[in-house]
């Protein structure tokens, strides 16, 4: 938990802390230290309907390990983390350079104190950089120059999205948004995206959804389901096993899954390639 004296260290003036935040949340239920009483009690809200939710951000953070992994094995070596949130253990670069420490990886994330952490985390870190930038200006972001530094112009590009596009309401069209995304990667870049489900276990993850929203935070999920998630990989082609729970793409061991079966499957999982211009 962090204190008032250690806020101050880190915590931009402007920042409201009364008000949760998604990216908080979600540092909290990870067992992370960068969160206040205001995003402690909207966790503890949602806990109440949704016992399992805490297992859900540890399955969601290992397929995201996982992720990283595998596109790796397949050539990927720059990654455009998109939403990337607060850094806790097992961030994007931290994998990826457990595998080659040429990696390059650009962060983007519209909350000040994520991006406040991730500069300095990353201040000695020449492959890895983090944009201050929303989601849904895709231009801005590719013309930054911490992406013009560091994503070189033709070479496929891991493009994560995880944990990420339920927080993008509909009236702000995701499907148009991903597939401006979609068109500027080159052929053999890789899409990845996890997001909360609305067709299984509906009652309990939509009232914990409920819950988190109706704490007034700036930050309002939308869950959907199987059909509207795996629309967002457009003309990308699915790397087996497809769209499924989280948990359940390529699993390691059990450690990244649950032994609540129903965690397992509360977010959906995949991992596209594009294949044609």
């Amino acid at each position: 938990m962090t204190t008032p004296r250690q806020a101050q260290d880190w915590v931009p003036p402007e920042i409201d802390t009364t008000t949760p935040s998604g990216s908080r949340t979600y540092d909290y239920l990870l067992g992370g230290a960068h969160n206040f009483q205001a995003d402690r009690d909207a966790a503890a809200q949602a806990e109440k309907i949704m016992p399992g939710i805490r297992e859900v951000a540890r399955i969601n953070r290992a397929f995201l390990g996982r992720v990283v992994r595998a596109l790796m094995d397949l050539g990927i070596r720059q990654f455009l983390d998109l939403g990337s949130g607060i850094p806790t253990v097992g961030n994007v670069h931290q994998v990826a350079e457990e595998i080659d420490p040429r990696c390059r990886v650009v962060y983007v994330d519209r909350d000040p104190i994520a991006v406040a952490h991730s500069e300095m985390l990353l201040r000695a870190n020449e492959n890895a950089a983090i944009v201050h930038a929303d989601f849904t200006d895709p231009d801005g972001i590719f013309a930054s120059p911490q992406a013009r530094e560091l994503l070189r112009p033709g070479e496929p590009v891991g493009l994560l999205m995880v944990a990420l596009l339920h927080w993008i309401p509909d009236e702000s069209d995701p499907q148009a948004l991903l597939a401006r995304y979609r068109r500027r990667v080159p052929v053999g870049s890789h899409l990845a995206i996890s997001h909360l489900v609305s067709d299984r276990d509906n009652d309990r993850i939509n009232n914990a959804v409920g819950t988190f929203n109706r704490a007034r935070g700036n930050d309002q999920a939308t869950t959907r389901g199987y059909h509207e998630v795996e629309a967002m990989f457009g003309d990308f082609a699915l790397l087996e096993p497809g769209l499924v729970g989280c948990a359940l793409w390529r699993p390691g061991g059990r450690g990244d899954m649950s032994d609540d079966p129903t965690a397992n499957t509360q977010l959906y999982g995949g991992v596209a390639r594009k294949t044609a211009g």
